[in-house]
């Protein structure tokens, strides 16, 4: 029986930040959570299913990208207080720019709005928010307040929350490239030198791990052109729930899968027990 069944999954979280009444049994769960094994110390999430989720209720998709934030919001602060220090959250696809026009339009103007409301809340709460994707292209207000808030926050080291934002997986490849062959065109490198490691050195996140565990929201199973390099060893855990509904219960399932798993990278369990690793203790 998983371990968050003693947490009420219908439960609605308080909206604050790091509120003092956080529940005694949330604590201990995250205690469980951070003593049986290892936690991951990069986790990705393709939110998926805002609109379905709106859909299945009679609402707009618009109003399911409202209720997701809630979701975004409960995630954020559970991972802050697990420890886990990378949190990158796919927000907005390059794919995506092709949705109906109201809508995009629409999803711009949440993510103004939010992100000028939560500033505060990440800053005190030592969370520096990071972009990663084409800001180039996105609206003057929306790439001005994602600046103006790495700005405050680029010395905090919490958690980095890393908005995936007019983003994919080809995309970070193909810019990476890139950079590679304008430094080879200018003489800093030589091709022979092109290896794994100067690729990554390239990536829009580079300064940080890949990330370890991989959640994907709504019943599909695909990573839809997300961090298509960085998610090599990933270990990719499904669920059927939509994104509005997947609160910090879901979450501590996906890590307790995770904590489950034998990480292998191409080796056999028996070179891995050898490394005198605990049992399915997760690599990092």
């Amino acid at each position: 029986m998983a371990l968050t069944t003693k947490m009420n999954r219908s439960s609605t979280f308080n909206p604050r930040w790091f509120s003092s009444d956080n529940t005694t049994v949330d604590k201990q769960i995250q205690a469980e959570l951070k003593s049986s094994c290892t936690l991951p110390l990069h986790i990705a999430v393709i939110m998926d299913g805002n609109g379905r989720w709106a859909k299945s209720k009679g609402k707009t998709r618009i109003q399911g990208h409202v209720a997701g934030v809630d979701s975004v919001r409960d995630i954020v602060e559970a991972c802050a207080q697990l420890g886990i220090k990378y949190l990158t959250l796919f927000t907005f696809s390059t794919e995506n720019w092709k949705r109906p026009k109201n809508e995009v339009s629409a999803l711009m103007q949440l993510l103004v709005k939010v992100i000028g409301r939560e500033t505060r809340k990440l800053h005190e709460n030592n969370i520096r928010l990071n972009v990663i994707g084409e800001m180039d292209i996105l609206p003057d207000k929306v790439r001005s307040t994602m600046q103006q808030t790495m700005e405050l926050t680029k010395n905090n080291n919490k958690l980095v929350l890393n908005i995936a934002l007019s983003y994919s997986g080809q995309w970070d490849i193909v810019q990476a490239c890139k950079a590679v062959a304008i430094d080879i065109q200018a003489g800093r490198i030589n091709a022979e030198s092109i290896d794994e490691q100067l690729i990554s050195s390239h990536l829009s996140t580079a300064s940080m791990p890949d990330p370890e565990l991989l959640i994907r929201t709504s019943g599909e199973f695909r990573i839809s052109n997300f961090m298509l390099w960085q998610s090599a060893y990933s270990e990719i855990y499904f669920t059927d729930t939509y994104w509005p509904d997947f609160r910090r219960p879901k979450l501590y399932d996906a890590i307790l899968e995770f904590q489950k798993r034998e990480r292998r990278f191409g080796l056999t369990s028996e070179q891995v027990q050898n490394n005198n690793l605990p049992e399915k203790k997760a690599l990092t």
